[in-house]
């Protein structure tokens, strides 16, 4: 089960101006549900968007990245399409012919170029994209075409995830109400740069050309980069974000003015809690763990150790068990790769819990107390390094038998 995340709430989800969205049932994979998903975009919105760092791309992204080069993301994009049930990743020339042909029915549809239209797919590496299926329901998906329909998407672009994930937020811009909704999927092969995730937000502010590339990037690095559930990398993590420009604010000309950092805040805000759903629902996952490191010289050095404790199999096993063996986050402190860390000076803390002073073992730290914590569904582990002021959060979750079950049975 999900780690405190609450099934989605569809009457909580905002409409953005200037965007409609529509789902159907391609029969990608499986049969009887919703896995292809159309969002239509007004002419003059904005598109930016961050990709996956795995060199071994799908090749929606490829197309996706050089679409959005061809156009700048400038007013050109007006559709996008996301399959699920196959990730169109691993499969070569035949691959990127399959997402071009996506992109050429949609477009025949949407009376735009193919060059218009970004292709999204997650599921299954390695098989042949059945591009025959998605063309035949994408005319069901573009008359499904209605602004209300974020809760839809949100389950359609679902894989191994067990609930459907969604936010809304509305901020007031000059006397406009703004609104930015946005949902994602994930729930295994996930690491940041990014993780095993397709997330699509939208907003109707008004953002001046240029802006928005570097909103986006912010936004990922602020949450869906620092999330972090089994170390993997996926070939098609895409992380997009559009403006449509609708609520008739002035244009925002920087992030760094009042309208600006209101609409970051906003962003911020959504893109954390759809992060954080991604580890609260990860594959198995019976715990929600927050690790902070404190007190390093370069906020990159905080991250290394972060990932180091966040990554390691037998950190994430004992919470699993509940099992204060507290000694494996020390030792993955030890070896994040920091050459001239001074293990006299660590510190180590459960929650409120000392456990480590100095290095050691705190004189007053009881494993009742560190089992007492370890039992929480939610859990905070905080490391001070003493050697500067920088520092850095991520998120992450326990490694389960479930886990090993699902993704041992995944294909089948």
């Amino acid at each position: 089960m999900p780690v405190n995340l609450a099934p989605l709430d569809a009457s909580t989800l905002q409409p953005v101006a200037g965007l409609r969205i529509g789902t159907a049932m391609a029969g990608v994979r499986k049969a009887g549900r919703r896995d292809l998903v159309v969002f239509a975009l007004d002419e003059g919105a904005q598109v930016a968007g961050v990709f996956t760092r795995n060199r071994f791309c799908a090749a929606p992204v490829q197309v996706c990245q050089a679409h959005l080069a061809g156009t700048g993301g400038q007013g050109g994009i007006r559709a996008l399409v996301v399959n699920t049930g196959n990730a169109n990743a691993g499969t070569g020339a035949p691959g990127l012919e399959a997402a071009r042909r996506t992109c050429a029915a949609m477009a025949a549809i949407a009376g735009c170029r193919p060059d218009q239209v970004l292709p999204f797919s997650t599921g299954v590496i390695m098989e042949p994209l059945p591009v025959d299926r998605i063309e035949a329901a994408l005319p069901q998906a573009w008359a499904d075409l209605q602004g209300a329909h974020w809760a839809d998407a949100a389950t359609g672009i679902m894989t191994t995830d067990t609930l459907p994930k969604a936010t809304s937020r509305q901020v007031s811009i000059d006397g406009h109400t703004v609104t930015v909704t946005g949902i994602s999927k994930g729930a295994g092969m996930i690491r940041p740069n990014m993780a095993t995730m397709l997330g699509f937000m939208a907003t109707d502010a008004v953002v001046a050309p240029g802006l928005l590339q570097e909103l986006v990037r912010t936004a990922a690095d602020r949450s869906f980069n620092r999330i972090t559930i089994d170390g993997d990398t996926s070939t098609n993590d895409s992380f997009v974000l559009m403006a449509t420009g609708r609520a008739g604010h002035a244009p925002i000309t920087s992030l760094d003015s009042p309208a600006g950092r209101l609409l970051c805040e906003a962003v911020f805000s959504a893109a954390e809690q759809l992060a954080q759903a991604i580890v609260r629902d990860g594959e198995g996952a019976t715990k929600f763990i927050t690790v902070q490191i404190d007190g390093g010289r370069t906020s990159d050095e905080c991250r290394q150790v972060a990932y180091a404790i966040a990554h390691s199999p037998l950190v994430k096993t004992a919470f699993f068990a509940s099992d204060p063996n507290l000694g494996r986050i020390l030792a993955a402190v030890g070896y994040a790769g920091i050459e001239d860390l001074d293990q006299g000076l660590i510190d180590l803390f459960l929650d409120d819990v000392h456990v480590a002073r100095a290095g050691g073992r705190h004189p007053g730290y009881q494993e009742q107390d560190g089992q007492r914590v370890m039992k929480q569904a939610e859990i905070k582990v905080r490391v001070c390094l003493h050697r500067g002021e920088a520092s850095a959060t991520v998120w992450t979750c326990d490694l389960s038998h479930d886990y090993v079950s699902i993704n041992a049975d995944y294909r089948s």
